[in-house]
């Protein structure tokens, strides 16, 4: 049952649904949907529900609540991706990959060992396709939650976002070649479902020295994921998928 993601909290909503956007023309030009059919919407605040077509116009679609659903797809705890920019397209699949494992946010940061610069004029178009490939993962994951890319952060503001997160972490390649691997799973068992996680990763080239101690000044923990050295795509990737088996695989 195709999934999609609407403006709408649950407190507030009596019976009915609106989808609007760009999911009207998918719903009626793709899937050749008609009043009837049945979907499942979701709303802001986590949840979801089946719902009936019962019209569509050029400017959105009304659908009839049918049945809320009690279950949810997500990770008890909220995990943030930090991504020191990469080259090429290789933050669109940490964003399309990660949503699919579970991430809840993912905060693309200008690294020192970045090479990649973003100006305004690109930033905008950028930010849109990022948050595209996370919607429509999260709905071909089923996800209840539709994860937020924000705009490209400082490292200075990285630090200060940091201060909001239970528990902060920085995937360091150091850390993994010195063979440590006890603090990724430390971080975990002292969490709670409902907690905040936020990780960061370096782009090509790694988190340098300078931004390690900066961080962990910060209060963050600096970690290893294992023997073997990671690409600054993949990481996220693996951390993610700790997490999940931790936390939802182990209970």
């Amino acid at each position: 049952m195709q999934r999609y993601f609407v403006n709408q909290v649950k407190s507030d909503t009596v019976d009915k649904m609106t989808i609007t956007g760009e999911d009207v023309h998918h719903i009626s030009t793709v899937m050749r949907m008609s009043p009837g059919d049945t979907i499942i919407c979701c709303s802001k605040d986590e949840h979801s529900a089946i719902c009936e077509i019962t019209e569509i116009s050029n400017s959105q679609v009304s659908c009839q609540i049918i049945e809320w659903l009690g279950t949810t797809n997500e990770l008890p705890i909220k995990v943030t991706i930090a991504s020191g920019l990469p080259k090429g397209d290789k933050l669109e699949i940490v964003i399309q990959k990660g949503t699919e494992l579970g991430a809840y946010k993912f905060i693309p940061f200008n690294a020192a060992r970045s090479v990649v610069k973003v100006d305004q004029k690109k930033e905008k178009k950028k930010m849109a396709r990022w948050q595209k490939i996370a919607k429509e993962a999260a709905e071909q994951s089923h996800r209840n939650v539709l994860p937020e890319v924000v705009s490209i952060k400082s490292f200075n503001e990285l630090l200060r976002e940091g201060e909001h997160y239970d528990v902060r972490l920085i995937a360091y390649e150091n850390s993994a070649k010195q063979g440590e691997k006890n603090r990724l799973v430390s971080a975990l068992e002292g969490m709670r479902a409902g907690q905040s996680l936020l990780i960061v990763f370096g782009p090509e080239g790694g988190i340098a020295k300078q931004e390690v101690t900066n961080l962990e000044n910060a209060g963050f923990i600096a970690c290893g994921l294992g023997p073997r050295i990671l690409r600054t795509e993949t990481a996220p990737l693996y951390a993610l998928s700790a997490v999940s088996y931790y936390f939802e695989l182990l209970r």
